[in-house]
């Protein structure tokens, strides 16, 4: 028996009421919240650069190619085993969040060790926004009002990064990532008598492979 059996409806720590549908349910994806949260492209690059030049630095030094290779070899390895370790925990992380989208808030269940669960009411939220990253996952943040106070580290990696004065929950890198938000965004605009569509502001990474840039574009979409 998991953490997660005695849950009513996964995600949710009791049934909906009435009048209240769930629209979405999704997990981040862990491969791109390895790259992006827990940074292990860089680990990998930070290692391997280490590695290659205690490499060449011996071969200079006139030891032999097997010694010098020898020594690179264990930056690699302890890397691989460094990256390994994120991956695992990028793993479990996805593993154990899950989001869920109703009519009329945004739940977030995560933490590993211990799970917990927040409830973010439309009626909290002041605007949205979403970024979209080249492989079709996407990070939707929550701009809440000013009034409202989240904690940094215990919303982490679930949080705009680096905002700590006014930290800002996010759905971090979810699959199909545009589908969601323009669900989310209507959802949020009907459930504020907003007789047009949702909006959300959006801004592109570009390529699949780019790095992350750690923030996003200013908060759009605003609703009240």
């Amino acid at each position: 028996m998991s953490e997660f059996d005695v849950e009513p409806v996964p995600g949710l720590p009791e049934r909906l009421p009435p009048g209240e549908t769930m629209l979405w349910q999704g997990s981040p994806a862990w491969w791109p919240l390895a790259k992006r949260a827990l940074h292990a492209r860089k680990v990998a690059l930070y290692f391997a650069l280490i590695g290659t030049w205690l490499t060449t630095e011996a071969l200079l030094a006139g030891e032999s190619a097997v010694a010098a290779l020898g020594q690179g070899a264990s930056q690699f390895t302890i890397g691989a085993g460094a990256v390994g370790l994120l991956c695992l925990l990028a793993w479990l992380m996805s593993r154990s969040t899950l989001y869920t989208i109703t009519n009329r808030r945004v739940v977030a269940r995560f933490g590993v060790a211990l799970p917990i669960t927040v409830n973010l009411p439309y009626t909290r939220l002041q605007a949205a926004d979403l970024r979209l990253h080249g492989d079709g996952t996407g990070d939707i943040v929550l701009g809440l009002s000013p009034s409202d106070k989240v904690s940094y580290l215990l919303f982490w990696p679930h949080v705009r990064p680096w905002r700590f004065s006014q930290p800002q929950p996010m759905l971090r890198v979810v699959p199909d990532a545009e589908r969601v938000a323009s669900m989310f965004a209507d959802a949020l605009a009907a459930s504020q008598g907003d007789s047009g569509s949702g909006a959300l502001g959006t801004r592109r990474t570009g390529s699949a492979n780019d790095q992350d840039a750690g923030d996003h574009c200013p908060a759009a979409g605003a609703a009240r």
